[in-house]
């Protein structure tokens, strides 16, 4: 899977971070020290850490992805990374 897109609302400095959804890389999602949760109402999984994204894209980088693009959503935050 080269593509990951994670995410965080609100409170950029301290995190949480939404890392994956229910098909990513489990060898990631642990190495990530992410949990999947399904949140009330929605009808999907996701991942997430407790980290700030700042903590999450170093940890990312050590595994060689790299941000492609970066964008706001209303009161959501979204970086998309490539792994060569």
């Amino acid at each position: 899977m080269p593509y990951l897109l994670i995410s965080t609302q609100i409170r950029l400095e301290v995190g949480p971070t939404m890392v994956g959804d229910e098909h990513s890389d489990p060898n990631l999602m642990s190495f990530l020290g992410a949990t999947k949760r399904n949140m009330l109402g929605n009808h999907f999984w996701e991942y997430y850490v407790n980290d700030a994204p700042r903590v999450v894209l170093n940890k990312l980088e050590s595994r060689g992805y790299r941000v492609v693009s970066m964008t706001g959503v209303g009161q959501t935050l979204v970086w998309c990374l490539h792994k060569e």
